[in-house]
Formats: C-alpha cells, sequence, structure tokens
C-alpha cells in the first residue's frame, strides 16, 4: 500500500498548493495498481488471457466484473511511495508477434497506472506462457456440441 501526501511532487496529488497534508492523504492499496493493470492488458488486442491456471480460469469468470480484485492473483505488484514494478503472466494468441505485443502492454499498463495513480512506472516484466491457437477452442467446441455418439461418456479417441 502507498500512501500520497499533496506536495510530494506526485501526479495523483497535484493541484493542492497549501503544503504538505493539510487537505489530507490518499492511500492506493496494491490491489488496486494490480487491477488497473490487470484491466489494461486484458483491454490490449493479442493477448488471449492473463494468469494461470486456477487463478487463469477465476479471472477469466470475474475478471469482467466491475470492482473485481481478481486481477490481484493474475498480477503482482510492488507499490513504493513513488514508484509501482508489476510482474504478469499472459497468455497471447496465435500469430501475434510477441515482442510487438509485449510493448503495447506495457505502454497500455504505464499509461493506465501512471494516469489513474500518479505512481511511476518503473518496470513491466511479462512472462508469456502459452499461445492460444484458435483451432483448439473450435475442435472441443464442435466434439461437445455437435458429438452424436456416446453423450456424456467421453471415453472415444480423438486425433490430433
Amino acid at each position: 500500500m502507498v500512501d500520497i501526501e499533496p506536495g510530494s511532487g506526485n501526479a495523483a496529488t497535484s493541484g493542492g498548493s497549501e503544503g504538505k497534508g493539510v487537505r489530507g492523504r490518499t492511500t492506493i492499496a496494491d490491489g488496486v495498481v494490480a487491477t488497473i493493470a490487470g484491466i489494461a492488458i486484458r483491454e490490449t488486442d493479442g493477448v488471449h488471457s492473463v494468469g494461470k491456471g486456477a487463478s487463469k480460469a477465476l479471472g477469466a469468470v470475474t475478471g469482467r466484473v466491475s470492482g473485481s480484485s481478481s486481477s490481484g492473483r493474475t498480477v503482482k505488484v510492488e507499490v513504493g511511495e513513488k514508484e509501482t514494478a508489476i510482474d504478469v503472466d499472459v497468455e497471447v494468441e496465435y500469430g501475434v508477434p510477441i515482442h510487438e505485443l509485449a510493448d503495447r502492454i506495457r505502454t497500455h499498463v504505464i499509461d493506465a497506472v501512471e494516469t489513474m495513480t500518479g505512481l511511476k512506472v518503473v518496470e513491466i516484466n511479462i512472462n508469456v506462457f502459452d499461445v492460444h491457437i484458435p483451432d483448439d477452442d473450435d475442435d472441443e467446441d464442435e466434439d461437445e456440441d455437435g458429438s452424436d455418439g456416446g453423450g456424456s461418456q467421453g471415453g472415444g479417441s480423438r486425433v490430433r
């Protein structure tokens, strides 16, 4: 968590000219920074999902709900007095140049976090853990929805 006081030079608290602490203090929790970063990452074209395993599934379900804190489970942040560092695991869409996507993610996250919190983003570490291939999902959907034999048994063999 970070406390921001007026007059500290932090952009998030500019506007007060009456001295340090006169009008109060603003505290920004780590989870707030993680949520802002998570939303910015999810809104970046070419990102299929954020997080791994259970946190990925939870993020897919709750990540679109307003006020959700699921990003805190999939995006790790370290917040200091004036700076923050962010670590994230992402699954990317097949065919997207990963180095260009990483640059776009960093730009979106920096813009969102710095604009909304006034904190300086000093680094964003991106771990690309998988590539999403659309055909995999299409095949699974067809097998589940259009299967003629066996119904719910699922014992048949699949060739990939």
